[in-house]
């Protein structure tokens, strides 16, 4: 019974030893639990790459589409939070450095900005990296492994210029999905834009750089959790929640339209291009209130709104009006020679009497236009009824 109860138990550590060098070896060779000493994160694996993409919508199932170009200032509000850290430290890397720590790994396709605003996302227009490096003026080296058809590079995080970068723009859909009803706006690629200034105006320039599509970078912006709020400096978003949940402020400075022009060529007064602006942004927030009939309740609570607002604009200008004509009265009684005020519901005007003649003559019309409302007295006596004391002693 011993010698069993023995044997049972070396095969039960037997098992329990195998076992766990069978996981030891897995997790030691499995892709997924292999750490990047340089980025800090975790190799993404297909299975990764489509739990995090943003599937885009099918044609039939779309009804409207509106396209916008935004640009993204890094120097206002919550948008500081794709610039910070400005380097690489203990609390991670801002969205720049991600990018191109991608690109010089040959693990992410950039696409080349055109110059007169025509985005095309084909392998015609992939830009390689040497070029990005030459145009840019930025420092790399070729790394170990690299091949002419792979070609890696790598570099120190104060030679590629981040600190330049303090503008994206970025290519929103607004679209009307008849499945949920709904219109959301829906991030489809961004561009980072090196921010100079120049010698001799000492304005700021910008150059952007690429497109690059915001599904295939959507894993590795996940894993990096970025604060939002200087009084809670607890990191509780990712850089992929910042753009999902469009916490970015950005203004508008091109919609898709027929002729492929910006805002500033269509609008070039500043009002104009304001108020052009405005009406977009208007227009695209009303948007899915438009759609619907509200139902009767907020119809008539609209309707007595309206009706007691009026009602309150009129009463206020009846009070107005009888309140002028009395404060004139009294001023001209008195004799007062300083400003009378007026108050209607366009405005307030003054009125101020010179001298001391004009105010009488005001009194005496007074006093003329209360005797023509008073009733003519009757010559002929009336009889009240009384009899009085004198006749009744008589």
């Amino acid at each position: 019974m011993k010698t069993l109860r023995l044997i049972i138990a070396l095969l039960l550590i037997g098992f329990a030893l195998g076992a766990n060098a069978q996981v030891t070896k897995r997790s030691g060779n499995d892709p997924r639990g292999k750490k990047d000493k340089k980025e800090g994160g975790v190799a993404i694996t297909d299975r990764q790459q489509s739990f995090y993409e943003v599937k885009e919508p099918h044609d039939a199932d779309l009804q409207w589409m509106k396209v916008i170009y935004r640009s993204i200032d890094l120097t206002k509000g919550k948008n500081a939070a794709l610039f910070y850290p400005e380097l690489p430290n203990e609390d991670g890397a801002n969205l720049y450095f991600i990018i191109m720590r991608l690109m010089a790994k040959n693990q992410l396709t950039a696409y080349e900005y055109l110059p007169d605003g025509r985005e095309m996302f084909t392998d015609e227009y992939k830009v390689k990296m040497e070029d990005v490096i030459t145009r840019f003026q930025l420092y790399m080296t070729e790394a170990k492994g690299s091949t002419e058809k792979n070609p890696l590079y790598e570099f120190e995080d104060a030679d590629i210029r981040g600190n330049e970068v303090l503008c994206y723009y970025v290519i929103e859909k607004w679209e009307f999905d008849t499945r949920s009803n709904q219109m959301r706006p829906r991030v489809e690629a961004l561009c980072p834009v090196l921010m100079q200034v120049d010698d001799f105006t000492g304005e700021s320039m910008g150059y952007p750089m690429f497109w690059v599509k915001l599904n295939d970078i959507r894993p590795y912006m996940a894993q990096q959790y970025v604060f939002t709020d200087d009084d809670n400096n607890l990191a509780r978003y990712s850089i992929d929640d910042f753009f999902k949940l469009n916490m970015y402020s950005g203004e508008i400075i091109k919609t898709k339209n027929l002729r492929n022009k910006p805002l500033k060529e269509l609008f070039p007064d500043a009002k104009a291009y304001k108020h052009a602006q405005d009406s977009i942004e208007q227009r695209l927030r009303s948007f899915n209130q438009d759609l619907w009939v509200p139902p009767l309740e907020v119809l008539q609570a609209r309707a007595e709104a309206e009706e007691k607002a009026r009602a309150e604009a009129e009463g206020e200008l009846e009070e107005g009006e009888e309140g002028a004509e009395v404060a004139e009265g009294e001023a001209a009684a008195d004799g007062d020679e300083k400003s009378v005020t007026r108050t209607t519901k366009r405005g307030s005007k003054s009125k101020s009497s010179s001298t001391k003649k004009s105010s009488k003559t005001k009194t005496k019309e007074k006093k003329a236009k209360i005797k023509e409302r008073k009733p003519k007295a009757s010559n002929q006596a009336v009889n009240t009824g009384i009899r009085s004391v004198r006749n009744r002693k008589r």
